[in-house]
């Protein structure tokens, strides 16, 4: 009888044992399954967010295709539209052995004249050092002052007939306080070492010395502006007084103008004046992780302004 006991005992001991090991090896691949399942949705959250940066597809690219560079929004050197962003998009593009042509679709009010001035001088860099592949800006509903600035350095610019062309002129924008600062009995108290630190403070009453100095320097970057469209578009330029005066137009009348080429869309150029279809997007897009260390930086420079201007920036606009 004690010997069946001592069976009946062992038996159920080895079966509660074997539960046991059952479920802790169930529950280590529950716990493999839910973290695989977390990875793979971090990652399709990170590419969906765009956490990850870098290009679209053109690191995938095979045969022949027209290479596709997207220039959208304000160009500053704190949004997606800056120069290192365009310049390395285009230095991947002309590098690529299938790329038969580039195509840069522009859809910009305009300005940094720092950030269009080195994308303007890559490109005509990169025309000179690769004279087999053309380099065609597409104008979707806006290729105006900074953006013009750098599509004045294609080989052709295509538009459509309701774009909006142009505006080749330069602003510097500000407010003046100093009559709502005499109503409200504020006073203003600025110190400063250097008799033009305090340049164009808008809580200072206006000084002619100082706007004169400002409407001089426009001028200058005016004429660097205009000196680049005139290079890029060559006889092909019909100039008039209105010309450089800061005014815009509509595609259909910028051809007339000469300040643009013929109608044409991304998939028609493509098709058309590469003859190459295939489109392969080299476009550089920033990840939240670039944005956030950008706005970080800027907020703490922010946080120390001790040796900043008063004045806005320049802008091509």
């Amino acid at each position: 009888m004690s010997d069946q006991n001592n069976w009946e005992r062992g038996v159920l001991e080895k079966l509660a044992m074997s539960a046991i090991q059952e479920q802790r090896r169930a529950r280590h691949w529950s716990i493999f399954f839910k973290v695989l399942t977390f990875g793979y949705l971090f990652i399709v959250l990170f590419l969906f967010m765009g956490w990850i940066g870098g290009k679209s597809d053109g690191a995938l690219s095979t045969g022949k295709h027209t290479a596709l560079i997207e220039l959208n929004g304000v160009i500053s050197a704190d949004s997606n539209a800056n120069a290192d962003n365009i310049i390395g998009s285009l230095q991947e593009a002309f590098k690529d052995k299938g790329t038969q042509g580039v195509i840069l679709r522009i859809n910009s009010p305009g300005g940094s004249p720092v950030q269009s001035g080195y994308i303007n001088d890559e490109i005509r860099r990169l025309r000179v050092q690769h004279p087999n592949i053309p380099l065609y800006v597409v104008v979707e509903d806006m290729c105006a002052s900074g953006g013009y600035y750098i599509a004045a350095a294609a080989d052709k610019i295509y538009v459509n007939k309701a774009s909006i062309v142009g505006s080749i002129g330069v602003l510097m924008d500000g407010f003046g306080f100093t009559g709502a600062m005499e109503k409200l009995g504020v006073e203003r108290r600025l110190m400063t070492a250097g008799e033009n630190k305090g340049f164009m403070d808008p809580f200072s009453p206006r000084n002619p010395k100082h706007e004169e100095f400002t409407k001089n320097m426009l001028a200058e970057i005016h004429q660097q502006f205009i000196d680049v469209v005139k290079q890029g578009r060559g006889k092909r330029l019909k100039e008039t007084p209105e010309t450089f005066s800061g005014l815009f137009w509509s595609g259909e009348q910028s051809i007339k103008m000469g300040l643009a080429d013929e109608i044409g869309s991304v998939d028609s150029v493509a098709r058309d004046v590469i003859k190459a279809e295939d489109i392969v997007d080299f476009t550089t897009h920033e990840g939240i992780a670039d944005r956030l260390a950008k706005k970080f930086g800027a907020g703490v420079a922010s946080a120390f302004p001790g040796f900043g201007a008063q004045v806005t920036g320049v802008t091509l606009r």
